[in-house]
């Protein structure tokens, strides 16, 4: 190799060469755990946004469901309850909208262990702890998205805020809770089950949760043995707060009932979910 060609090669690879990092990040500092986990809710965001079975999941899916259950039983329920079917209706639907979405988000974590990206994840120095957080910060959104495009497809059937507007954003807030306690009892699932149907079994579960709450009739129109189980589901007693927040009525209890649920799943399953997700990511 001639003088001139070693130039040539030693010019090529120093503009090749990467600038110095402006922002250093301690990797367990809690400044790298809150940026980390937002570029990991950003990435998540972005997936679920390209997936098109996500997003009919996600947004079509729960609004057609409403428009079904509208056109279908909407009048009936009215006619025999004497209250409008919409306000129980809209809370059901945004909760199933934050369930069903979780499950497929669960899946999607079961083929990101598969593949080994949660393995090349764990090999980069990033926060231990930013790809949970990233994923529950991402579901928040999710859910919320979610529950908006249902509350407006409501209000276009009629469903109204009553209670005036912070009862409104309280309202808006319920799935959110409800959506997190129930993501991290999934995530939990997916990242022990293997090639075990885990998740998909949860399905089944949530789509008996829909079937048998307030929201979808009254409690009363259930058989008498059921309808304690009924009333204190963890669906029902959301729906009772979303309604009650919507058109009146108590709201205090139903309220800290769906916080205990919520916050009940999520304290029973975060440990478990820490260590499943720190398992599947070290061990692909």
């Amino acid at each position: 190799m001639t003088m001139s060609e070693a130039s040539v090669n030693t010019t090529r690879v120093s503009s090749l060469t990467f600038p110095e990092p402006n922002m250093v990040l301690r990797e367990g500092s809690l400044r790298a755990l809150w940026t980390h986990s937002l570029i990991q809710a950003k990435r998540l965001l972005m997936r679920w946004m390209r997936d098109p079975s996500t997003m009919i999941q996600a947004l079509l899916y729960p609004a057609l469901m409403l428009v079904m259950f509208r056109v279908v039983l909407g009048n009936s329920i009215s006619a025999a309850t004497g209250s409008p079917a919409i306000y129980g209706q809209v809370p059901m639907i945004a909760l199933v909208g934050a369930m069903f979405g979780s499950i497929v988000s669960a899946v999607g974590l079961k083929g990101e262990r598969k593949s080994g990206l949660l393995s090349r994840f764990w090999t980069t120095p990033t926060h231990r702890a930013a790809g949970l957080l990233g994923r529950m910060i991402a579901e928040a959104v999710r859910v919320f998205v979610t529950t908006i495009v249902i509350t407006c497809a409501g209000v276009a059937m009629g469903f109204r805020f009553t209670q005036g507007v912070p009862a409104g954003i309280l309202l808006i807030l319920v799935p959110v809770v409800f959506g997190i306690g129930f993501a991290v009892m999934v995530t939990f699932l997916a990242t022990v089950a293997g090639d075990a149907p885990l998740v998909e079994v949860v399905s089944i579960f949530a789509t008996l949760l829909m079937f048998f709450n307030a929201g979808f009739v009254p409690v009363l129109a259930y058989p008498p043995w059921l309808q304690p189980v009924v009333a204190a589901q963890p669906m029902s007693v959301a729906v009772d707060a979303m309604r009650n927040l919507a058109m009146g009525g108590p709201v205090l209890t139903p309220v800290l009932h769906t916080l205990a649920w919520s916050l009940g799943m999520a304290a029973v399953f975060l440990i478990p979910a820490i260590r499943g997700y720190k398992k599947a990511s070290a061990t692909g």
